[in-house]
């Protein structure tokens, strides 16, 4: 018999019905069941462990933020050569910007020396440094932006003076010339010292330019209307709660008094205690209280502050005494 028929007839004696092995439906149940109860937990705890590192994550952002604002803010503050109280904010709320909005209030406005290094040209081409004066304003802001988060922010707002010299450019509502590229902010005008009063009631009395008057191309006199510089946010996340909503108190100031002014009472910040000052004129001194709120970085609702959750919500505090002053007879 040849080989080939052996096998032909191996194949057609073989059994008929083939038993296949696999499990059955009770089997499968069971191992769904285990499965089920060895994941569950597995995937809880991950879960736990991914929500657990975001809040740790959030925490860590925010108080990071929270000090480079205030580093930022004291190095600003250190240049001061005089600090406007809450009196002084009232008596010149009408040349800041925004005076009427009640989405913000002015925390801290200064004015300062301000150092630029290599502005001016000397006799043998080198460049050397000057110094201009500067208004600083710092606002709380809460409002509704989808920008920004559903905390509060702090914004940062100056106007320059430019660099005059003998020979330079001219800059539109400004006598004399300078530097080009360092003609005064829109809106600047220098403060006056002149007159019989003190400093304080002198610095009170500082009025922003509005407008100017030009000639136009057939030589008519034209008045243009003078728009201030836009605001540049200094740092989002700051606690919006209010103390009505349980935020706490204010620090009793140890000198100086507290700003925000009596007339931004009622607006939306007004109640909120996460960005405030204690102003010593005097002194030409500031305390300043900063929180920040990282709460509203991992939720979208009930972000308001609480004392069981106080360790989302960091805080500091620095004391800054300008280095420069004003004098006047």
């Amino acid at each position: 018999m040849s080989p080939i028929n052996f096998l032909l007839g191996k194949y057609i004696k073989r059994p008929k019905v083939i038993r296949d092995a696999g499990f059955t439906m009770a089997e499968l149940l069971v191992a769904s069941i285990m499965a089920v109860l060895v994941i569950t937990p597995i995937l809880g705890f991950m879960v736990n462990l991914l929500n657990t590192d975001r809040q740790e994550q959030a925490k860590a952002s925010s108080e990071q933020e929270i000090q480079s604002a205030m580093d930022y803010i004291t190095r600003d503050l250190q240049q001061a050569i005089y600090i406007y109280d809450a009196v002084g904010i009232d008596a010149i709320k009408a040349e800041l910007p925004s005076p009427t909005a009640t989405d913000r209030a002015p925390v801290l406005v200064f004015w300062k020396r301000e150092f630029l290094s290599d502005v001016l040209t000397a006799a043998d081409n080198t460049k050397d440094d000057t110094f201009v004066y500067s208004l600083v304003a710092y606002y709380l802001i809460k409002d509704n932006s989808n920008t920004w988060s559903n905390a509060a922010r702090i914004v940062r707002w100056q106007i320059r003076d430019g660099v005059g010299v003998t020979t330079g450019v001219d800059c539109p509502g400004y006598d004399g010339k300078y530097v080009s590229g360092y003609c005064p902010s829109s809106g600047y005008a220098p403060f006056s010292l002149e007159g019989v009063g003190t400093i304080e009631q002198k610095m009170n009395k500082w009025k922003r330019l509005s407008s100017y008057t030009y000639k136009d191309k057939d030589d008519n006199e034209a008045t243009q209307i003078v728009n201030l510089p836009s605001s540049v946010v200094l740092t989002d996340y700051i606690d919006q709660t209010t103390t009505t909503n349980g935020a706490p108190g204010e620090e009793a100031c140890v000198t100086g008094k507290k700003v925000t002014p009596a007339s931004f009472t009622g607006r939306t910040t007004s109640e909120m205690t996460s960005f405030y000052a204690c102003v010593d004129i005097v002194r030409n001194s500031a305390q300043v209280f900063l929180r920040g709120n990282a709460l509203a970085r991992v939720e979208n609702s009930n972000i308001d502050y609480s004392s069981d959750k106080n360790n989302y919500f960091p805080t500091t505090t620095v004391r800054v005494e300008g280095r420069g002053s004003l004098f006047t007879e």
